[in-house]
């Protein structure tokens, strides 16, 4: 499992210094099923907005 995840996503309550993600865990989902072909089809579900 990766030891580093980083995100620039600085509105993302797991964002934290140095582009660092916090999260216990990291959940990336695909527009069309259970194949992405290229990185544009496919987000972080892990993503929650800073309150």
């Amino acid at each position: 499992m990766a030891q580093d995840v980083l995100c620039e996503v600085r509105n993302c309550q797991h964002w934290a210094e140095g582009n660092q993600c916090q999260a216990d865990q990291i959940f990336v989902v695909s527009h069309h099923g259970k194949h992405a072909g290229r990185q544009e089809e496919t987000d972080c579900n892990t993503f929650k907005p800073k309150v």
